[in-house]
């Protein structure tokens, strides 16, 4: 959005322009034919194209001063809202730049209050009254140097965010955290998980599975809760609480195809194997629909052969599930 009013404001300038070229230079043209003009002066006899009320952008671009002779637009002398709007698409570094120029908007409380929930969706402090003279810029600081701690020291970066009074020590608002960040090594998320598996109980309830299939739920629960690279206990866990989760999401799925936490288990296993062998460079010979179909039946004996067709075109589509 801000983009597109930048071009809009520069096109006004350009078109403005060109159209002050044209007068000046039929001007000319008629001087040279019948001499001095007796008619109106210039100003007078031009006639604006359009008129908008309120702030006018192009004149801001026409006074604009120093730093404006290269194109920029002074955000102090635009409406409040029209600046506040522009500079929300900016980041932090960014918009830290930007308040060594306009330091009133660039600190800004509603700015730093957005860039916060944006980056971290989920904090406890959010849902508390804040104190007066609390500041957002300062708790996207403190949040930033946690996620750093976090990505250094899983258990020092929680301790970091409770000291702060940005975090309850509860395993549902900490999974509510990582649930919605994206700024948490997935490495040491993996390892903290591992560590504290009440915490990856709230964490997998957090999941809302209902009417999806099975491949794509599958990508959704890794794409929030990574797979580890080897076979083991811990995949075995995840794998265990996804099958539990699916099937809840699913109930008339359940009654309608005959699945089972015990059935999905075999299914999530199944699916893991097949994007391997389908993605993998490694292996030559892939494998057929055919014989994913009997492989899977033979441990899934209830499951219909249509619908485990269709879980090897999803991965044979869209590709691995883990990736």
């Amino acid at each position: 959005m801000g983009q597109g009013l930048w071009r809009v404001a520069r096109n006004q300038q350009l078109q403005q322009q060109y159209s002050e070229q044209c007068f000046l230079q039929r001007d000319r043209e008629r001087d040279r034919r019948v001499g001095p003009p007796l008619a109106e002066p210039l100003q007078q006899r031009r006639t604006p194209q359009c008129q908008v009320s309120g702030t006018d952008i192009s004149h801001l671009l026409r006074v604009r001063k120093g730093k404006e002779e290269q194109g920029f637009i002074d955000l102090e002398m635009m409406p409040p809202e029209l600046s506040i709007t522009i500079l929300s698409y900016l980041n932090a570094t960014d918009l830290c730049l930007a308040s060594c120029v306009w330091q009133d908007l660039g600190n800004d409380e509603y700015l730093w209050q957005g860039l916060c929930k944006s980056t971290w969706g989920h904090c406890s402090i959010y849902n508390r009254r804040l104190p007066s003279g609390f500041s957002y810029r300062k708790l996207y600081m403190e949040l930033d140097e946690g996620s750093l701690t976090f990505n250094a020291n899983p258990q020092e970066g929680i301790s970091y965010f409770m000291s702060r009074g940005i975090l309850v020590d509860h395993p549902k608002e900490i999974a509510k955290f990582i649930f919605y960040t994206r700024m948490l090594n997935w490495k040491m998320l993996r390892i903290y998980l591992d560590e504290r598996r009440d915490v990856l109980d709230e964490l997998v309830t957090l999941h809302n599975f209902s009417n999806q299939f099975l491949p794509n739920a599958l990508r959704d629960f890794f794409r929030h809760i990574h797979a580890p690279e080897e076979r083991g206990e811990y995949l075995e866990t995840l794998i265990t609480k996804f099958s539990h989760r699916f099937c809840a999401c699913n109930p008339t799925l359940v009654q309608e195809v005959g699945l089972s936490p015990d059935a999905v288990y075999v299914l999530c296993y199944s699916l893991i194997l097949l994007s391997i062998d389908l993605t993998s460079p490694h292996v030559k010979n892939k494998m057929s629909k055919r014989e994913f179909i009997r492989n899977t039946r033979r441990a899934a004996q209830n499951i219909s052969e249509d619908f485990v067709g269709h879980l090897y075109d999803n991965i044979y589509l869209i590709g691995h599930v883990a990736a």
